[in-house]
């Protein structure tokens, strides 16, 4: 519950998405509840993207009512994104704790350098081909899966990057961060299925304990992030938060 509301105060502080928290949280957590540690971080990640499909819901809801979503791009790139989501979830399955941490840590890595280090620049570029944003939306599905995150820290670079309005390459991410949450989340429920070694309230990879705890508490202090981003200097939060996922990313490796 702690974690849910650091959550929501974060994500309504920075605009960042919950995985990046909840993922690590929970990889430090699961093992003192007597979560066998080979599957630690598949519970980790299955958890973040089931307690993430609520969130992503309601946002991607909030930005359809204020027409922030272009669904013609959009519904071409959800089925991509739902496509690299399972593949992703899949692909956890097989891999070890070691190596999924591994991956974790170097996405993290790469994701909190950018927070740090991005300048925001107007651009003028034309969006790229369907082919193109296709083919990037199942590798951000992939990804997002295999970091327990909806996908928007991937999205929304890309898109703005490739020319689109900020608000609706926002809106495009939330609408695609549902569908990468809500696959990827029955993806690991079934791929945990018949894992001899999961805890107790868990459905395949999905400990509800953690998922109910999380979404119970993420809304509660959202709207104060909110708020206090117009105060404080959020840019330099950033980047000391972005350097502080840098340490977690780089404990989680070694």
């Amino acid at each position: 519950m702690f974690i849910g509301t650091l959550v929501g105060f974060l994500a309504g502080l920075l605009g960042i998405g919950g995985g990046l928290i909840i993922v690590p949280a929970l990889a430090f957590l699961l093992p003192k509840f007597g979560v066998a540690k080979d599957i630690v971080m598949p519970i980790a990640l299955a958890s973040s993207l089931a307690s993430i499909v609520i969130t992503s819901s309601m946002a991607a809801f909030n930005h359809h009512k204020l027409g922030n979503i272009p669904w013609k791009i959009a519904k071409k790139l959800m089925l991509y994104v739902a496509i690299g989501a399972v593949i992703g979830a899949n692909l956890a399955d097989l891999l070890s704790a070691k190596q999924l941490k591994a991956i974790f840590a170097t996405f993290v890595i790469m994701l909190a350098t950018y927070m740090l280090f991005s300048i925001r620049r107007v651009s003028q570029r034309d969006l790229p081909s369907d082919r193109a944003l296709k083919s990037t939306s199942a590798f951000a599905g992939v990804i997002a899966s295999l970091m327990g995150i909806s996908g928007g820290a991937i999205l929304v670079p890309y898109l703005t990057y490739c020319g689109m309005n900020l608000l609706h390459a926002i809106g495009i991410s939330t609408a695609c961060g549902m569908i990468v949450s809500l696959f990827g989340t029955m993806a690991f429920m079934i791929a945990g299925l018949d894992n001899p070694n999961l805890p107790e309230w868990s459905l395949g990879y999905i400990y509800w304990p953690a998922v109910l705890g999380i979404t119970s508490t993420s809304t509660i202090l959202a709207r104060y992030g909110v708020k206090l981003a117009s105060r404080l200097p959020v840019k330099t939060i950033k980047k000391v938060f972005a350097a502080f996922l840098i340490i977690v990313a780089i404990r989680m490796m070694f």
